[in-house]
C-alpha cells in the first residue's frame, strides 16, 4: 500500500455516495406557516407541539440572524427544504428497510457495530427515523431507547417529554434554536433509570441524502439518580454544490450522582452548515463528558454547554477539529457553574491545512453561589502551513474569588527545530513531521470511540505521512 502523501489523499467516497431521491416527497422549500402546519400533519403532532412549533416561527421571524461567528451568508434557509416526507416507516427488524438505505447504512457500517458493540442503535434517513433497535437484555432493565415521535404518542412517556422539551434549549435561544423548534424531525429519546449502569454503547446515526436539504433531528436524554450511559452520535452527508443545513439539538438531563458520556463525530460534506446546539444540565455529584470530533462541513457553529446545577457536578470537554481546505470551522465549549465545588475541564486540539479556519471559542461562567469551584481550561492549536489560521478566543465570568480558575492555549507552526531533531534520529522529513501531527492529536483522539463509531477509523486513524505536504 503506497503512503499518503497528502491530507487530500484521504478517500472520502465512504460518505460521497447517494442514492436519487423521489422529489415529489419534499415539501416545498422556506418557512412558512403552511408548510409548519403540513409538516404537524404529516406527523399527527399533539395540539401542544402545533402550537410549540407555530411559537417557534414566530419567534423565528423576528429573531436577528447570528453574528458571533464566520460568516453564514451562503446560506439561503429560504432555499432549504425542511421536510422529506416519510420514504418509510420507522422499523425494529433491518431487514424491513428498504433496500437503498439499508445499504447507505451498511456501507457506513452501523449494522456491523451493532451486532458487535453497541447495545442500541437508531439510524434517521433524511427528515425521519428509519430504524430503532435495543438489545432485549438493555430493555428488560428498564433503559427505553426509540424514536423522539414514538415516545411523545406514548401516555407512558409523553408528559416527561412535553416537561422537557426545549427547556434547556428554548426557541428563543438563538433564530436556528427558534428554527429548529418550528421544523424539528426525527431524534432519539433515552430514558435510564435510577441506578442502572449500561456498560455498552447506545448509537444514533444521522444521514442526510437529500440535496438542499435540513436535518432537525431532538436528541432527549434524560438519565435518574446514580446511573451511567455512553451515547455515540454520528453524522454524515455525500457532497453537492449547493448548500444543505443542519439545525439539530441535543438536550441532556443528568441527575444526581449519574454520569453521561456523550461522543460526536462530525463528518458532514464541505456544502453542509452545521449549526447544532447542545446542552446539559447536571445535577449534585453527577458528571457530563463531552467527547467531539469535528471533521466536516464548510461552516460549523458548535458549543456544548454544561450547566452545574447540584453541588459537586462535574463536566469535561474533549475535543478535536481538523479544518482543511473551504472549511471554517467554529467549535468550542460553555459551562457555567451554579452551585458550590463544582469543577470543569476543556482539553481542546485544532488542526488547521491548506487554508482551513479553526476557532476555539470557550466561555466559563462562575456564579456567586458556586464557591469552592475549579474550572480549567487547555487549548492547543497546530497550522500546517502559512496560509491557514487558527484563533482563540476565550470568555471567562468569574463571580466569585473563592474559585480557582486557569486558562491555556498554545497557537503554532510545526518546529523546525523538532523537525532536524527527529530527522537527526534517521527519520525521514515526511516521517518527522507525521509523528509531530500523531503526537499533538494522541491524547485527544484516543477519547474518541474508535471501537464504536466505525467511521471514526478513516477520519482519525489516517496516516499522516507527508500530510505536510
Amino acid at each position: 500500500m503506497k503512503d499518503k502523501t497528502q491530507v487530500a489523499d484521504i478517500d472520502r467516497s465512504l460518505y460521497d455516495f447517494r442514492f436519487e431521491e423521489d422529489e415529489s416527497e419534499y415539501l416545498a422549500s422556506g418557512i412558512t406557516p403552511e408548510i409548519i402546519k403540513e409538516i404537524s400533519d404529516e406527523k399527527n403532532d399533539t395540539d401542544w407541539m402545533r402550537e410549540f412549533r407555530l411559537k417557534s416561527l414566530e419567534i423565528y421571524n423576528r429573531t436577528p440572524m447570528v453574528e458571533w461567528g464566520p460568516s453564514i451568508e451562503g446560506l439561503d434557509v429560504d432555499n432549504i427544504v425542511t421536510y422529506i416526507r416519510q420514504k418509510s416507516r420507522m422499523n425494529t427488524d433491518w431487514e424491513d428497510v428498504p433496500d437503498d438505505i439499508k445499504d447507505t447504512f451498511e456501507r457506513l457500517g452501523i449494522p456491523q457495530a451493532e451486532r458487535e458493540s453497541l447495545a442500541g442503535v437508531g439510524a434517521q434517513y433524511d427528515s425521519e427515523l428509519v430504524y430503532h433497535n435495543v438489545r432485549k437484555e438493555v430493555a428488560e432493565s428498564g433503559v427505553v431507547y426509540t424514536d423522539l415521535e414514538s415516545a411523545m404518542h406514548d401516555e407512558k412517556y409523553a408528559e416527561l417529554i412535553k416537561k422537557h422539551f426545549m427547556k434547556l434549549v428554548p426557541p428563543t435561544d438563538h433564530k436556528f434554536a427558534a428554527l429548529h423548534g418550528a421544523v424539528w424531525s426525527g431524534g432519539s429519546f433515552v430514558y435510564v433509570p435510577k441506578g442502572v449502569h449500561l456498560d455498552i454503547p447506545l448509537q444514533s446515526y444521522f444521514r442526510l441524502n437529500a440535496k438542499g436539504a435540513g436535518q432537525f433531528e431532538h436528541t432527549l436524554i434524560i438519565l435518574e439518580e446514580d446511573s451511567y450511559l455512553h451515547f455515540i452520535e454520528g453524522c454524515s452527508a455525500p457532497k453537492y454544490y449547493e448548500a444543505g443545513l443542519h439545525a439539530g439539538c441535543v438536550e441532556l438531563y443528568v441527575g444526581k450522582g449519574a454520569q453521561l458520556r456523550y461522543s460526536t463525530i462530525e463528518n458532514w460534506s464541505k456544502n453542509m452548515y452545521n449549526l447544532n446546539t447542545k446542552r446539559a444540565l447536571v445535577e449534585e455529584g453527577g458528571k457530563i463528558e463531552w467527547v467531539s470530533g469535528s471533521f466536516g462541513s464548510h461552516v460549523s457553529y458548535l458549543y456544548p454547554m454544561s450547566i452545574l446545577n447540584g453541588r459537586g457536578a462535574r463536566a469535561e470537554f474533549t475535543g478535536i477539529t481538523f479544518a482543511g481546505e473551504g472549511q471554517n470551522l467554529d467549535t468550542g465549549a460553555k459551562i457555567v457553574h451554579n452551585a458550590p465545588e463544582t469543577s470543569s475541564y476543556m482539553n481542546t486540539k485544532s488542526i488547521s491545512k491548506s487554508g482551513g479556519i479553526s476557532t476555539f471559542r470557550s466561555a466559563v461562567v462562575v456564579n456567586e453561589k458556586a464557591v469552592g469551584s475549579k474550572s480549567s481550561v487547555s487549548c492547543e492549536s497546530l497550522m500546517l502551513d502559512r496560509i491557514s489560521r487558527s484563533d482563540t478566543i476565550p470568555v471567562m465570568d468569574i463571580k466569585t474569588d473563592k474559585a480557582d480558575i486557569g486558562h491555556e492555549a498554545k497557537i503554532g507552526r510545526i518546529s523546525d527545530e523538532a523537525v532536524f531533531y527527529l530527522m537527526s534520529r534517521g527519520l525521514s522529513e515526511e516521517d518527522a513531521k507525521a509523528m509531530i501531527v500523531r503526537g499533538f492529536a494522541d491524547n485527544v483522539s484516543k477519547e474518541l470511540p474508535l471501537e464504536y463509531a466505525v467511521e471514526m477509523n478513516n477520519l482519525i486513524g489516517l496516516e499522516m505521512k507527508g500530510s505536510i505536504g
